[in-house]
Order: structure tokens, then C-alpha cells, then sequence
């Protein structure tokens, strides 16, 4: 399995940004798709995008699609996500997460089996 840890989180105004990042520790790293998950309170943890093994393919959840970014330094076993025209719908809990697969054309919650502890994005009206 993979051990990740998450940093980058905090608050920001609307139409700001962040730069998420998810160490990872593992021999396994470089083989697993990637992704990024969040969770409001009081809703479900929701995908948010994945990243293929060589991060040659990305995948976003409509709602972020042209704002967000993932992508994958696999020399130094880290995933980023970057977020640029943030809004306060945003507001949630970040997980990095890693996969079963290599890559896929879909992802699902279930695709991923090793997650961290998660990090807080707060946007702000």
C-alpha cells in the first residue's frame, strides 16, 4: 500500500487559488493512478480528478473542469492538485488517494484503496 500525506490547504477569498500536494511513501506509487476527493459537511466524499500512472491522462468532475489541474511528479512521489478560480462551493475536506489501477477511463470511490488524512480548503465569499 501507499502512505499519503496532504498539505496545502487553507482559506481563501473567491476567484483565488491553491496549490494542493500529496506526498506519497510506497513502492507502489509510481504504478497507481492518483486522485483527488472532497467532502463538505454534511454531504458525501465526491471525486474530484485522477491522474493516470504516467499522468498522460486526467479526469475532472464537471464542476472543476478549466479551474482545476492535477498532475504528478512520480521522481518525487507527489501529486498536486491546483485550483485557480476558486469559489465558496469548494469549501470542503481534500483527500489525496491512490488506486488499484494503473489508469482507467472512469473512476469511482471504490477504485481507491489508500488515502490520507485529508487537508482543508476554506473559500470565502
Amino acid at each position: 500500500q501507499v502512505q499519503l500525506v496532504e498539505s496545502g490547504g487553507g482559506l481563501v477569498q473567491a476567484g483565488g487559488s491553491l496549490r494542493l500536494s500529496c506526498a506519497a511513501s510506497g513502492r507502489t506509487f509510481s504504478t497507481s493512478a492518483m486522485g483527488w476527493f472532497r467532502q463538505a459537511p454534511g454531504k458525501e466524499r465526491e471525486f474530484v480528478a485522477a491522474i493516470s500512472w504516467t499522468g498522460g491522462s486526467a479526469y475532472y468532475v464537471d464542476s472543476v473542469k478549466g479551474r482545476f489541474t492535477i498532475s504528478r511528479d512520480n521522481a518525487k512521489k507527489t501529486v498536486y492538485l491546483q485550483m485557480n478560480s476558486l469559489k465558496p462551493e469548494d469549501t470542503a475536506v481534500y483527500y489525496c488517494a491512490a488506486s488499484y489501477y494503473s489508469s482507467k477511463n472512469y473512476y469511482t470511490r471504490n477504485d481507491f484503496n489508500s488515502w490520507g488524512q485529508g487537508t482543508q480548503v476554506t473559500v470565502s465569499s
